[in-house]
């Protein structure tokens, strides 16, 4: 896959039931700590290194962001560091709420 793929949240979460597919959650650390996917990583610019050690390039890849458009960016650079099947949450973290997908939330 030299470009990323779009999913609709239910498709994610599928994606991540079926094939272990990480979850990545880019948005700010504020949003991140009060409500996010359940099992999502934290993707920052300080946790990359960490997601990087934790996960071949050839494992599947799911980018989520508030409203679909920056993951998009974010999966296209996940792909130039050469990770092969990376994935866009289309209309994302609003969408998956919507979904009523699995959410965790703090308090």
């Amino acid at each position: 896959m030299s470009q990323f793929s779009e999913l609709s949240p239910q498709q994610a979460w599928q994606l991540m039931q079926q094939r272990n597919a990480v979850l990545l959650d880019i948005r700010n650390t504020l949003h991140f700590a009060a409500a996010h996917p359940e099992n999502a990583f934290h993707l920052t610019n300080q946790t990359y290194g960490e997601f990087e050690l934790a996960h071949e390039d050839d494992h599947p890849v799911i980018v989520i962001c508030y409203h679909g458009v920056s993951s998009r960016g974010a999966a296209m650079y996940l792909i130039e560091q050469g990770y092969t099947e990376v994935y866009s949450v289309t209309g994302g973290f609003e969408a998956w709420q919507r979904a009523g997908l699995p959410i965790k939330t703090v308090g």
